[in-house]
């Protein structure tokens, strides 16, 4: 897990913890109805947006350093897509967490 964690980039996964853990604990003191399902919902939206901004700044720069380059393997590009993907991917897992609650509180 932590071989993921670093992969992914410290800095970005860093910021979707901080907003999994707020939104986690919303979800554990049952905070007010209102303003708590706004915190969740929030908060899940959060991480799932520090996800995409983190896969894009990571595409970003790996094209770059590819043009640089003047082009690469396709097994290189690969790997680089999916370590682009593990923000995006950590990200989406707090969002989909935080719906999932919502819509079962509904209920």
């Amino acid at each position: 897990m932590i071989e993921i964690f670093q992969m992914g980039g410290p800095l970005f996964m860093s910021l979707i913890s901080i907003a999994q853990i707020v939104m986690f604990l919303g979800i554990v003191l049952d905070l007010s109805a209102k303003k708590g399902r706004h915190l969740i919902k929030e908060a899940g939206l959060l991480a799932l947006a520090l996800g995409v901004l983190g896969q894009l700044i990571g595409l970003f720069e790996a094209f770059k350093a590819i043009e640089a380059m003047g082009g690469v393997s396709a097994a290189m590009l690969a790997g680089g897509l999916k370590v682009s993907s593990v923000t995006t991917i950590y990200g989406l897992i707090g969002y989909i967490i935080s719906k999932v609650y919502l819509l079962a509180r509904k209920a």
